[in-house]
C-alpha cells in the first residue's frame, strides 16, 4: 500500500511514541487547522480518548477575539487543566506531522508551565 507524504509524516512519529510508551504514561495527540487547533489525550493500550480540548469549542470561541498564537496558550492550559482534575501530568507529545515551531511549540512549552511532564 503506498503512502503519500503527510500520511508517512504520521505514521513515523506516532509509531515512534507508541513504541516507548508505557503504562504511566498516555499520549497527547495534537493537530491544527489554518484558522484553529485541538489536542486529545489518548490511552494506546485501551485505544480510548480520555480528554480533548479544541479552539472550537463554546466557551473558548466565545471569548474575546484573539489571534492564532494566544488561542494555541488558551487551549492548552484548559487541556492542562482537566489534566490536572484527572491526575495525569506525564504524557508523550505526539506533534503528528507539524514541526515543532510555531503554534504546536507555543502549545508544548504552555502544557509545560502548567505542570505537565513531556
Amino acid at each position: 500500500m503506498k503512502l503519500n507524504t503527510t500520511k508517512r509524516k504520521r505514521f513515523r512519529v506516532s509509531n515512534k511514541v507508541k513504541k516507548v510508551s508505557s503504562n504511566d504514561r498516555f499520549r497527547l495527540s495534537i493537530s491544527r487547522s489554518s484558522k484553529n487547533i485541538s489536542a486529545q489525550i489518548i490511552d494506546d493500550l485501551k485505544n480510548i480518548t480520555l480528554l480533548s480540548a479544541s479552539s472550537i469549542e463554546k466557551d473558548i470561541k466565545s471569548g474575546t477575539k484573539t489571534n492564532k498564537s494566544e488561542m494555541s496558550k488558551i487551549v492548552a492550559e484548559k487541556l492542562a487543566k482537566k489534566a490536572q482534575e484527572k491526575k495525569i501530568t506525564k504524557i508523550y507529545f505526539d506533534r503528528g506531522i507539524y514541526k515543532y515551531h510555531g503554534r504546536v511549540k507555543i502549545f508544548a512549552e504552555t502544557l509545560r508551565k502548567n505542570g505537565m511532564e513531556f
